[in-house]
């Protein structure tokens, strides 16, 4: 009996050592679902390289956009489950395309298995520098007191900043415009030329119009301040209860993937993400670094799915595609 015990022991870790072997001979895809320059694609390049420190391995990222994220998270289900081909996406595609699109391509909860956090991004509301509210408190008294509702830009329909753009809605009363544009560039574009009156952004997306003065931010979709914009209250502060966004990052595998080999690769992102250098470029950038279990992951994509999805049918929004 014991010998046989002895031989199933050793039979084991040979398999445990055969499956790192195989991860760690393979480089490793961080699959980016939006075009290269992005947010998303920025994070991706910064753990990249410590990333790739702590496996032991080449780590490549590669940008597949489209079909808001399907063409991403299906390169991810195509390729083989050996924890070598991680999808990195925000919240929009894992936890908001699900209400959004009832056909669409890929189930979160079924195909794909979490292996990390890797940060969290707040909403700021944003305006151009030359309009005269110090806070979001006096542009909504503006836009209550039109006769035309502000146009509010996003980055599309049913992203991030159009659910929270709801959420102020719901929480003042004012009527706004939605203007839904193809991506956060033309529409960060068409509100630093006048076009639009306010939009919401991550934090790490508009920084550095904040701090060079050609935007102005108005009021934080978060349940506290921004560390590096202490001045800028939150919705809550002012007033607006429920204006409270989280656009996380997280890194996802296919479910098929060796328990074995997820818990390897959550231990290499908690390095990447804590390593000094990534860490403090996230932290300047406005992200928040933040790693997680895959169960804590897990159940923030489950919290998550069910809220948008709440707010989602309530206003009866459907996806573009």
């Amino acid at each position: 009996m014991k010998k046989r015990n002895l031989l199933v022991a050793l039979v084991s870790v040979f398999a445990v050592t055969l499956v790192c072997a195989q991860t760690t001979t393979k480089p490793l895809r961080i699959i980016v679902a939006f075009a290269a320059g992005g947010p998303v694609d920025a994070m991706a390049r910064t753990i990249s390289e410590p990333l790739g420190r702590s496996l032991g391995r080449t780590v490549i990222v590669e940008n597949k956009p489209g079909a808001s994220g399907a063409i991403g998270a299906n390169e991810v289900l195509k390729s083989d489950a050996d924890g070598t081909t991680l999808w990195l996406t925000s919240v929009g595609a894992a936890a908001i395309n699900p209400a959004l699109y009832p056909k669409l391509s890929y189930n979160m909860q079924k195909d794909f298995v979490p292996v990390s956090l890797v940060a969290n991004n707040v909403e700021v509301f944003v305006a151009n520098a030359n309009n005269p509210a110090k806070d979001a408190s006096e542009f909504i008294a503006t836009a209550k007191s039109k006769k035309v509702p502000l146009p509010i830009a996003s980055s599309g329909k049913g992203s991030i900043p159009h659910l929270a753009l709801l959420q102020l809605e719901q929480s003042t009363g004012a009527d706004l415009l939605h203007i839904p544009y193809n991506g956060m560039a033309p529409a960060l574009n068409d509100l630093l030329g006048g076009q639009v009156a306010g939009f919401f952004a991550d934090v790490p997306a508009v920084m550095s119009q904040i701090k060079g003065g050609r935007l102005k931010a108005l009021g934080m979709a978060s349940k506290s301040r921004h560390p590096l914009l202490p001045d800028v209250k939150t919705f809550e502060e002012q007033g607006f209860k429920s204006v409270d966004t989280n656009n996380w990052y997280g890194l996802f595998a296919s479910a098929k993937t060796s328990p074995d080999v997820i818990k390897a690769l959550n231990k290499a992102v908690q390095q990447a993400v804590t390593d000094p250098v990534a860490n403090a470029k996230m932290t300047q950038s406005g992200a928040e670094p933040k790693y997680s279990t895959p169960e804590e992951l897990g159940a923030m994509l489950r919290a998550d799915t069910e809220k948008w999805a709440q707010l989602i049918k309530a206003r009866n929004i459907t996806g573009d595609e």
